[in-house]
């Protein structure tokens, strides 16, 4: 887990500041501690296990719904985009969507804007998992960094099979992940709706 190393080591250091007598030193590391592991908190969730759904990959709230886009980058076809923005305060664990064969990861550098800005999906700092299920149908889940998110851990590699709802990575602090999926999808949430990663269906196939 990319937070136990982090954790440790700030207890430790909590635990030693104490033991030589700096107690206001001590409490920072501790609080430090504490906010460490809130931030890296992975909670177990329960995919829907249903391959009509697409599930959302992210918890935070809904920012964009777009419908017959033409998406050139990825999918390179029409498609409908489900953008969703993590707080600092949100789980940032991220994961897959649908379960598939990853056709593709694709890292591209950029920007550091805000991650809910508009432009953010186009500009900033990200990284492309490109999916496809057992019905052909193709996905592409992109993390963005946000203005404070200075790294995205991505752990998927071409040609590995995945099962929806499979931990995958995250990214450090606010941050944003986008969906982009066949138009002839139902979309199932809202502008402003809070999602929870693994759990929350975005998307309904016909």
């Amino acid at each position: 887990h990319e937070g136990h190393s982090r954790i440790f080591g700030l207890g430790a250091a909590c635990l030693v500041a104490n033991l030589i007598g700096y107690p206001t030193l001590g409490f920072v590391f501790f609080f430090l501690t504490v906010f460490v592991a809130f931030f890296f908190r992975d909670p177990d969730r329960i995919a829907p296990d249903d391959e009509r759904y697409i599930i959302a990959p992210a918890d935070g709230k809904v920012v964009t719904i777009e419908t017959n886009m033409q998406e050139q980058r990825f999918l390179n076809a029409a498609a409908t985009r489900v953008g969703i923005f993590m707080s600092p305060l949100d789980v940032h664990v991220n994961r897959v969507p649908i379960s598939g064969v990853v056709e593709s990861v694709r890292y591209h550098a950029g920007q550091f804007r805000p991650a809910f800005a508009a432009d953010a999906a186009d500009v900033n700092e990200q990284n492309a998992v490109i999916l496809t299920d057992a019905h052909g149908r193709r996905v592409a889940f992109v993390q963005i960094a946000g203005i404070l998110a200075r790294r995205i851990i991505c752990r998927l590699r071409g040609g590995e099979r995945v099962t929806q709802g499979d931990r995958y990575g995250l990214i450090m602090l606010g941050s944003r992940v986008d969906v982009y999926c066949s138009p002839e999808v139902r979309v199932k949430v809202h502008v402003g709706q809070l999602v929870r990663a693994g759990e929350t269906v975005i998307a309904e196939y016909p």
